[in-house]
């Protein structure tokens, strides 16, 4: 599940989203994405709705209305192989192309004119920077207010199943040596401070771990 925000994008045909609305709109241009104007519980309902229309093979599911949120929700976005191929249409030959010169920069030699877009491709995945004096933040908001999307009787409270969590290295702060992977967020339960912490599920191997384990050893924040 994914809160929805965001202004909609007309331009669809021939460009990428530049939000999760742009790209509700255009599976809904297209017929693949079932509105949901009723009020969802995000206590178990909602969950199970979106397991039934999956096990169907149905679309993505626009929650339009989350009981106790003041965000629409959207799930089912990559519910099957074909919806995935179209939302990335526009972009994964590019990203193929990129992923084979990296695995062997010798094809580049070999056939240049026919990775004439990876340099491009691979400047168009670094982060934005915004320009001077713009805003970098959209908007402000609570964990509270989030959609707290419980899936199962026996979870210990509401999770982000698979979230984009960034870490950066504290002995090689920014982009080179930081990381960004899916660690599963816990918004509420146990004794976490209501608004004020999460938990946070990942292995101490993995790249976020190594990092933590590097801030542990210092005396900072």
């Amino acid at each position: 599940m994914q809160a929805v925000a965001g202004r909609p994008n007309n331009h669809l045909d021939h460009m990428s989203y530049n939000s999760m609305r742009a790209a509700a709109r255009d599976l809904e241009k297209h017929g693949k994405l079932l509105r949901v104007s009723v009020e969802v519980d995000p206590n178990l309902e909602m969950a199970e709705v979106h397991r039934r229309i999956h096990d169907a093979g149905g679309p993505a599911i626009l929650f339009e209305r989350v009981k106790g949120s003041p965000f629409q929700a959207i799930s089912n976005v990559y519910g099957s192989k074909e919806q995935v191929d179209f939302l990335f249409r526009h972009q994964i030959e590019a990203v193929q192309q990129l992923v084979r010169v990296k695995a062997d920069p010798a094809e580049l030699l070999k056939k240049p004119w026919r990775f004439l877009k990876v340099p491009f491709t691979a400047l168009n995945a670094l982060p934005l920077r915004a320009w001077a004096g713009a805003p970098v933040v959209h908007g402000q908001t609570t964990i509270g207010a989030l959609p707290q999307v419980k899936s199962w009787p026996m979870d210990g409270g509401p999770f982000v199943t698979l979230p984009q969590v960034y870490t950066e290295d504290p002995d090689k702060p920014g982009l080179p040596g930081a990381n960004i992977g899916m660690y599963r967020i816990q918004l509420g339960g146990n004794d976490y401070v209501p608004d004020r912490e999460i938990g946070l599920h990942y292995q101490l191997h993995r790249g976020i771990g190594v990092h933590h384990t590097k801030y542990n050893s210092r005396d900072e924040d």
